[in-house]
């Protein structure tokens, strides 16, 4: 019997163990100079774990920003907890690895996109992930709080 070498699955282990490795420094050193990461990810993931407010508000995807301010930073082997704050409000969230749709951090023009079979069905581009520059005034805007964006501008 063939079998054939799933070469789509294994990129994206090796990517999310990137975001695994790449916080994980976070958490121990903090952000370096001007990194920051954009990070959407699917609010109807089983195993996501934010508050009630914010899953009602974002039912099918959201997108986080951690820059200034984020706490809590706890990297584990599946996912990653952070406490963000949205309007002087602190949240606690768990996100999956495996429910990140984009990783990007727009201070050095970086970017990762999962694609999964229902992106393809609907008419995307299969290509493998690749880096996605950001607009020059996203990248340089500054916030102080966690906050929702679209990543729309970051596509091609």
């Amino acid at each position: 019997m063939a079998r054939d070498i799933d070469y789509g699955n294994l990129m994206h282990q090796a990517m999310r163990g990137l975001i695994r490795t790449v916080l994980s420094d976070v958490s121990k050193n903090g952000l370096p100079g001007a990194h920051h990461f954009f990070i959407t990810f699917d609010t109807s993931h089983p195993d996501v774990e934010l508050a009630d407010w914010l899953s009602d508000r974002y039912p099918g995807e959201m997108t986080v920003v951690m820059q200034h301010w984020y706490d809590n930073l706890d990297v584990g082997e599946e996912g990653f907890a952070v406490t963000l704050n949205f309007g002087d409000s602190p949240e606690p969230l768990y996100i999956p690895y495996d429910a990140i749709k984009t990783f990007v951090d727009p201070s050095v023009e970086f970017g990762l996109r999962f694609e999964t079979a229902e992106d393809e069905e609907d008419g995307d581009d299969p290509k493998p992930p690749q880096p996605s520059p950001p607009e020059p005034e996203r990248a340089e805007a500054q916030k102080t709080d966690a906050e929702v964006v679209s990543l729309d501008s970051f596509r091609k």
